[in-house]
């Protein structure tokens, strides 16, 4: 979602002289992804960002898939994933394929390191609780319902005020973007979009952080985490203009699309990337023609699998739905409403179902940890 934004104090034009009041230079980094061809920002630090003292042996965090092909409705009771003091400890990977990981975390502790996913943007969906993303653009509140857009190569800390905690966490090996169809020509979101600019929370409250020492910054990098000790913080920074930043949006503040007869999900699209999109289900009038049936009807998702993670309220198409739970229905074979749920949806005039869909383009994988919460017997609920 670019849009430019900037926070602190930095020279008129760039890379050009810029010192300090005791006459050194300040350090200029370019954060950019895809080289020099996407976003960018240039960001100023009172230290150059290079200065490590040590690099601690590198460990593996690659999922460890044990269901490589399936074709089999699956429910999986997130839940049931046991909270963890550490944040980084408390991330399970439990449907992944080479284009995203969907990552399930309660963690109960705010990190006193710093991370950085040299990998992957990163989607964090606030399920339970609440806190602040630290960066060194600045701090981003959070509470239920955000979505954190982090962009790859971010350093971030998670603040939380209580240890209860429940994040749904997409990983991205290609950029998250709003969808195309809802941008102009300048990137602006257009009239028809669900929402709009005013909706974006940016980052606030740049604080700089002139201090050396030793920082501890796990980066994640092809599937491995290195743990590094650089000599300065990272927030060291004292202004930065661009485009590249964390952003958040609140799922409360997406605007549903509805018509006379059952709109198809893309009306709840709300995030796209390469190979896979996200799509907010939020409470909203139902079908207004005098013979619609809202439930949705049967498909056939033949080239895409389907997840949905249930966050809150009664979803019409659906029996016996916990909060945190996913549903995963794999390309190459048709699901629909649960029975009865068609019948009992005519005549109704509103849905309070607070739903996260994914809809990736290439088949899921599943880890050890989705068959340790799977509800095995998931694929026969249509019997009734």
């Amino acid at each position: 979602m670019p849009i430019y934004h900037s926070a602190g104090v930095f020279p008129q034009k760039r890379h050009t002289v810029y010192r300090k009041p005791d006459g050194g230079l300040y350090a200029e980094e370019l954060v950019s992804t895809e080289g020099f061809s996407s976003v960018y920002s240039l960001v100023y630090h009172a230290h150059p960002p290079t200065l490590v003292k040590a690099i601690q042996e590198a460990y593996s965090v690659a999922p460890q898939v044990v269901v490589e092909k399936h074709l089999k409705h699956r429910s999986l009771l997130g839940f049931k994933i046991k909270p963890e003091a550490d944040y980084l400890k408390s991330r399970k990977a439990v449907l992944v394929n080479n284009d995203l990981h969907v990552v399930l975390a309660a963690p109960q502790q705010s990190t006193p390191y710093f991370y950085k996913n040299a990998d992957a943007d990163e989607l964090v969906f606030i399920h339970e609780g609440s806190g602040k993303l630290k960066t060194m653009y600045g701090k981003l509140d959070f509470a239920y319902g955000d979505y954190l857009v982090i962009p790859r190569g971010t350093i971030y800390q998670m603040e939380f005020d209580t240890p209860d905690n429940r994040l749904l966490i997409i990983e991205s090996f290609s950029p998250i973007m709003t969808p195309k169809r809802y941008r102009n020509h300048f990137g602006q979101l257009l009239e028809h979009s669900p929402f709009c600019e005013r909706d974006i929370r940016r980052p606030e409250g740049l604080e700089t952080f002139d201090e050396k020492g030793e920082f501890l910054i796990n980066i994640k990098k092809q599937g491995m985490m290195y743990p590094y000790i650089y000599a300065t913080h990272p927030f060291d920074v004292i202004g930065w203009d661009g485009y590249h930043y964390p952003w958040a949006f609140s799922i409360h503040n997406f605007e549903p699309i509805t018509g006379r007869v059952h709109q198809p999900p893309p009306v709840h699209q709300t995030f796209e990337a390469h190979n896979f999109v996200v799509c907010s289900f939020v409470p909203r009038l139902y079908d207004y023609h005098p013979e619609a049936v809202p439930a949705p009807y049967n498909h056939s998702n033949i080239d895409s699998d389907e997840i949905l993670y249930y966050v809150d309220g009664d979803f019409m198409s659906r029996k016996h739905v916990e909060r945190g739970m996913i549903t995963l229905h794999p390309g190459g074979i048709p699901h629909g409403p649960h029975p009865g749920t068609v019948e009992k949806s005519i005549g109704a005039k509103e849905t309070k179902e607070l739903a996260v869909m994914i809809d990736p383009f290439r088949p899921l994988q599943l880890t050890q940890y989705a068959l340790e919460i799977e509800d095995e017997s998931y694929y026969q609920s249509w019997l009734g």
